[in-house]
């Protein structure tokens, strides 16, 4: 059993115990949001940290409609 941290711009996301630890290229998924491992440090025996990248959500902006004419 792995105790895997996963990290993005060096902000903590998960810390989750596993038995298979990440490997590079992977994708994975964290709170909802899709993302790759872009780097797997072990730190010892049982510790991993893991950085990842998270694919950005954009939203769409709603159309203003106050400034159409109303008869």
């Amino acid at each position: 059993m792995y105790v895997v941290h996963y990290f993005e711009n060096n902000n903590l996301l998960l810390t989750q115990l596993v038995q298979t630890v990440p490997s590079v290229d992977d994708s994975i998924k964290i709170k909802g949001k899709k993302g790759k491992v872009s780097k797997v440090i072990d730190i010892d025996e049982r510790n991993i940290h893991v950085q990842v990248e998270l694919d950005r959500i954009v939203k769409k902006k709603a159309v203003d409609d106050s400034k159409k004419k109303r008869r």
